[in-house]
Parts: structure tokens; sequence; C-alpha cells
């Protein structure tokens, strides 16, 4: 049988091929492919998806707890196209990659903060938990199986995951680092960075008992302005909507800070609007964050460099400068002594 691909696929499930309307492949990755179709995205979600935490996941998206929060489905149902898991939702503007400087850091604090402070008696359950420690687990995997001996079997003239300059018998994706661990291969930093994490942050146990709504992969892709006639911003793709530890939330623009790739003010910004709208993870106003948000800055540090790393070597590419300053500070956090007991959530 002849069978279209997926983007097409997905655009004629939204309803463009009945209309012979062109589509726009918004991303295509290995945990979703999603297309816009004018006004209606169509997302086909990973295909080992939990299909039961997807459904209430689109459910609370729908839920009017959720209004002015997360952008709402155009069907709270999940559909299905080839045995991938489908959902609808209307399209919002997302954020202009060409002018950082108007990236809408307050509006993601203020979302945030009440995201966290949803009720969960609230919403269609049972919630599932957030799956950022699932995400780091996974990465790290993709890591192992993409530097593993013979995962790529000829690398000759190629610069970036295996960079030119390493001694013989390094592994393939193991670039090297400057610094203070000059020499010492990146994939042994950052498997070295992840030990010193619980091992529930790394997915290898269960994670502490907690009760605040979480986005579990926040950044500025995720953030979009809503149609009607507000405009205002909205978070968006629910995969890893759950019950977990709100820093989370807030972990990847604070190892960005903390790496150098954001900047003082945008922080700030991002911080004070968060702890202004009430949000409960980052300690009160004036207080120092850190106590509160190096655990799982530390997490998404080392989550980032491994996908770095991996996309690098599968990609037969040499890491980009952000890439590498994200592996670069997994060799800081590899000199830390280990978390050996779990923190509480906040």
């Amino acid at each position: 049988m002849n069978q279209q691909p997926l983007p097409a696929a997905l655009a004629a499930y939204a309803g463009a091929g009945e209309r012979g309307a062109p589509y726009e492949l918004l991303a295509e990755r290995e945990d979703g492919t999603v297309v816009r179709c004018g006004e209606i995205v169509a997302k086909a979600h990973a295909g080992d998806s939990d299909r039961a935490d997807l459904a209430v996941r689109m459910r609370i998206a729908a839920d009017e707890a959720l209004a002015g929060v997360l952008l709402a489905p155009l069907r709270p149902e999940v559909g299905d196209l080839g045995g991938r898991p489908v959902s609808l939702w209307p399209y919002g503007a997302p954020v202009d990659p060409e002018r950082p400087e108007d990236a809408p850091w307050e509006a993601a604090g203020r979302l945030l903060a009440a995201l966290h402070q949803v009720p969960l008696h609230r919403l269609p359950g049972p919630v599932p938990p957030m799956r950022g420690p699932a995400k780091l687990a996974r990465a790290l995997r993709r890591l192992s199986r993409a530097t593993a001996p013979g995962a790529v079997r000829s690398r000759e003239g190629v610069r970036g995951a295996d960079d030119a300059r390493s001694p013989a018998g390094t592994r393939p994706g193991s670039a090297l680092v400057p610094g203070p661990a000059e020499g010492r291969p990146a994939g042994d930093l950052v498997r070295a960075a992840a030990r010193t994490l619980p091992a529930w942050v790394r997915g290898e146990a269960p994670a502490p008992r907690g009760g605040t709504l979480c986005h579990g992969d926040l950044h500025l892709g995720q953030l979009v302005r809503g149609p009607g006639p507000d405009g205002g911003w909205r978070l968006i793709d629910v995969d890893d909507l759950g019950i977990g530890t709100p820093a989370w939330d807030l972990a990847r623009p604070a190892a960005w800070y903390a790496a150098g790739l954001l900047d003082t003010g945008a922080w700030g910004r991002f911080l004070d609007s968060y702890r202004a709208a009430g949000g409960p993870a980052a300690g009160p106003p004036g207080s120092d964050p850190w106590p509160e948000l190096d655990l799982a800055a530390r997490a998404l540090t080392v989550q980032t460099a491994a996908l770095a790393l991996a996309k690098s070597a599968e990609g037969r590419r040499r890491l980009e400068d952000v890439e590498r300053l994200m592996v670069e500070s997994c060799a800081r956090i590899a000199s830390l002594p280990p978390d050996l007991e779990p923190q509480a959530p906040s």
C-alpha cells in the first residue's frame, strides 16, 4: 500500500487534504512531527507515548482551570494516525528567534507561577508524573547509543563529536573538553556529571512525592500568542505535563544563566515575575534562589549536553558553541560530590 509521508498525512488529518490547502512543516523530530494548516496545527506524538497519560494531559489542557495558561486543544481527545497518537491545536504565533531582546521572559515567569498554583483536585485525573527525569534518562541512553563503539563505522575527516585532535583510541562521539578537564572525553564527563545526581533525577528511582502541576519541558519555544481577542502568551506542548518538582520548570533558564548563555537582565525579569506571581519554586523575593534551583539546573545541563553530544555524533558534525558550553558545564558538575539523598520538592 502506498503511504503518504507523515507530514502530508498529518495535513490531511487536519483537513488540509480535503481543501487542497498547503501546509507548513513546523517540526520533525523523533519525539514528534508538527504541521500547520492555516489556523490549525496537527501533532503526531512519539510512537511510544503512553496514550492513557497523554489523554489525561489533553483533558487537563482543555480544562477551564488552565484557561489563560495552557493553549487549549481543538479537541480534547487523542486521535490516531498510522499507529501514532495525534492531537489538533489552534495556531499561535511563536517567539521570534530573530528578536531575542523581545523574548517574553516575564510572561514565561507568570505562566509558570500560575501553572504551579493550580489546585490538583480541580483537574481531570489521574494526573501522571511530570516527565523531566524520564527525559534525562532518555537523553543519556541516546548518548550511549550514539557513542558506542561501532555506532558509526567510519568518521575519517569528520570533526565535531569526535574532534580531529582526539588521540588514538578515543571513542566515537567523545569530543575533548578544554580547561581543567583537557583531554577527557566529553561523553565521559557528561556521564560523570549524571552520576552526581540522585537516582530519581536520572529516572532510575521513584521521585519524591510532590503535589505541583509542572510543564516538564519549559523553554521559549513552548510559548505562543494564543488566538482570541487578548492574544496573550500561552504555554504549549503537554507531552511532559504532570505532577512533580516545580523547580524543574525553571531549570533550563537557570542552567543557561549559570553557563553564561542568559544575561543577568533576562534572568532577573524571569525570576522576579515568577516570584511576584506567587511561584513556589525559587524562594521568596530577595532570597537566593539557588538552594531551590541548583539540582534541577544541573539535571537540565546534563540532559542538554547529552543530547548535544548524541546529535553531533549522529550528524557527524562539530559541537556548536552553545552546545560546547553546556558540555563544559558538565565538567564542573562532574567535580562536585554526589547528591546521595533525594531532595524533597518545593
